[in-house]
């Protein structure tokens, strides 16, 4: 079973290890996300081009997958990017950035799951409805659903595509389709600052470089978001500051502050 522990036992190995994160991700967040792996302890490299994604792929821990500003050039790198990545045993997580809201978003984040290789999907509730075909209702990238509305459609996606599904919330849902886990804490300044939900796949995917476990690492990843984002808000007054010492947080967070701070329970 997984607990606070785990998430601790996750962080402290990011920190030891300062595994390299490769991300092909949307040029809204790159500078926060690298910021916030840094921050971490991971090492973060962001790259798009076709032509060295093999060399970088096989010296990375994993791949993180970001579809928040799709091109037909960068589709394929992720592609390309997802298969490379199968070759060598780095496991991949795909963040289904407004999936629901395009036709493209949608039908991208799908193919790349059909295609296989995809180890965690994270996303906000309405993101993981609409990729299930549950969902009725969108707001561009910003979810309209609860997270607990969407555990069934999170448990059928993990079952279908086996893999590992986070859904981003007040409370957090991971699932790998049979067991489910809940989240909480972090705080409600996370919803009003850009690109939280990128950094959340992000540390994701520095605690899936560390561990053989996708499930606990998606587990221990919303966790250590969730201690951030706790941690952020007590020194913060209001969403512009909450930016920036959630950065702070990820750097000098402590085992007592998850214990304090961040509740794994299992459903």
């Amino acid at each position: 079973m997984f607990s606070a522990a785990t998430v601790w036992d996750n962080i402290d190995k990011v920190r030891g290890s300062a595994p390299v994160v490769h991300s092909i991700t949307n040029y809204v967040v790159m500078n926060s996300t690298a910021n916030a792996l840094l921050s971490a302890g991971a090492s973060p490299i962001m790259a798009h081009a076709k032509e060295e994604l093999e060399e970088l792929i096989k010296i990375s821990g994993a791949l993180v997958l970001n579809i928040g500003t799709l091109s037909p050039e960068w589709i394929e790198s992720m592609r390309m990017g997802a298969s490379i990545a199968a070759a060598n045993y780095k496991p991949v997580i795909l963040d289904p950035v407004g999936a629901g809201a395009s036709m493209l978003r949608t039908e991208t984040a799908r193919s790349l799951l059909e295609e296989g290789g995809i180890s965690v999907v994270r996303g906000n509730a309405s993101e993981i409805m609409a990729l299930a075909g549950t969902g009725t209702s969108t707001r561009g990238v910003d979810s309209c659903h609860d997270s607990s509305e969407a555990e069934k459609s999170a448990l059928a996606l993990a079952r279908k595509y086996r893999c590992v599904v986070a859904v981003s919330g007040c409370t957090d849902v991971v699932t790998d389709g049979e067991a489910v886990y809940t989240v909480r804490g972090g705080s409600e300044y996370m919803a009003l600052v850009t690109g939280m939900g990128c950094i959340a796949t992000a540390i994701c995917g520095a605690h899936m470089a560390i561990s053989e476990d996708s499930f606990a690492a998606a587990v221990s990843g919303m966790g250590c978001m969730a201690a951030a984002g706790g941690l952020a808000e007590v020194a913060s007054n209001g969403p512009g500051t909450f930016a920036v010492q959630f950065i702070d947080a990820l750097h000098k967070m402590t085992e007592n502050d998850i214990n304090r701070l961040v509740e794994v329970r299992v459903v």
